[in-house]
């Protein structure tokens, strides 16, 4: 084993001259990036690189012969001495990142965040401990600062929901007075009217129609972060089954064919998960081409996670689109030729996110589109 000739009288440094395996070993310390400190068994420092005046503000000649705890705030120095006797009896290597963290003080009295990796070391005068000391408070301004931004972001997500909920809640009501109050006009008066105010008052009564269904969309869009409940374990057949007793009426009227996998059970909101795979279906059996519509819902399991797939016949997607339709509020074809509102997938993009998952859209016009999406398992 190398052996670090270590001072033969306490206090007195090491002399990098004393061979050229000292001078190289000193070169190697002093090209390291962090503070280097070797501490005997008695806790005293007796040798010291370059990059400790850089972290704690002391020349490593001061620092020969003091102890280590010098380097450590005095509030933690009593229970330091406690550790560094019980590492002693039992020394082993552990390395940078491993979690060891403490507080260090420099010596104008500030204090620092460190990262310390420590190595035993025998030599012919006894047990040395080799100590790489990283200035990490750059990495903690930075950690913090992200937590920071992340809570920030959590909070204005929240807020965000919580304001679509509460608006779209109380929208509801003067839209079905409007509703009301102009269908009423239009039987009482549709009479004593001409056609342009006959027509004007549909467009009133469509109009408010539609913002009822957007209005509808949104809250449960909203409703799938705020309202949502705990997981717990979910047969996912029974919950395609009921989405499909749903669809039933549109599933005769379209001809439809739906075949699936058997799908295991998950941890999971199975009114969510009813509702991702209910507008996935629904999706198919809306944008279906001339033939009758062929869904297939599929599972495959993979390490970690179970991906599924829900593939139809159907008119297909532009692949420019395959992220926009995700999107709150997007349409790809105008409200004559397919109805609703747009924000369909966008409820299923954020049932899958709650789920830890992520979904996608394999696609291409004229060829049917198979959409794609993962649960932990």
């Amino acid at each position: 084993m190398s052996r670090i000739p270590v001072s033969r009288t306490e206090g007195e440094a090491l002399s990098p001259e004393t061979s050229d395996t000292n001078g190289k070993f000193r070169q190697l310390l002093e090209a390291a990036p962090d503070a280097i400190i070797v501490v005997d068994h008695s806790g005293r420092i007796t040798l010291a690189n370059g990059m400790t005046e850089t972290n704690f503000g002391y020349r490593p000649e001061e620092l020969i012969g003091q102890p280590i705890e010098r380097l450590i705030p005095g509030r933690f120095r009593e229970a330091h001495v406690h550790h560094r006797d019980n590492y002693l009896l039992n020394p082993n290597t552990r390395p940078m990142g491993s979690g060891i963290e403490l507080t260090a003080l420099r010596r104008d009295g500030s204090e620092f965040p460190a990262e310390i990796s420590i190595s035993p070391l025998k030599t012919e005068d006894g047990m040395l401990v080799i100590a790489v000391v990283r200035d990490i408070s750059e990495r903690k301004r930075t950690e913090l600062s992200l937590k920071r931004h992340a809570q920030e972001l959590e909070r204005s997500n929240a807020e965000l929901e919580q304001f679509a909920y509460v608006a779209s809640h109380d929208l509801q009501e003067p839209l079905r007075i409007v509703a009301s109050y102009t269908q009423l006009l239009a039987r009482r008066y549709r009479d004593k009217l001409d056609n342009d105010a006959n027509e004007f008052m549909d467009f009133i009564v469509d109009a408010a129609t539609r913002m009822q269904d957007l209005i509808n969309d949104l809250l449960s869009y909203s409703r799938v972060g705020t309202r949502g409940h705990e997981f717990e374990p979910t047969d996912l057949n029974k919950v395609l089954k009921n989405s499909l007793q749903n669809l039933d009426l549109r599933i005769k009227d379209s001809g439809a064919a739906i075949t699936f996998d058997h799908l295991p059970t998950l941890m999971g909101e199975d009114r969510q998960l009813l509702q991702l795979f209910q507008n996935l279906i629904g999706n198919a059996l809306k944008f279906r081409g001339e033939d009758p519509p062929k869904v297939h819902v599929g599972v495959i399991q993979h390490p970690g996670e179970y991906v599924f797939s829900v593939r139809d016949n159907g008119i297909g997607i532009d692949p420019q689109y395959a992220e926009r339709i995700f999107l709150v509020f997007q349409r790809l074809h105008a409200r004559g030729e397919y109805p609703g509102t747009g924000i369909g997938l966008a409820i299923c993009k954020k049932i899958v996110e709650r789920h830890g998952g992520r979904i996608w859209v394999e696609s291409a016009p004229g060829s049917g589109s198979t959409f794609r999406f993962t649960i932990p398992s």
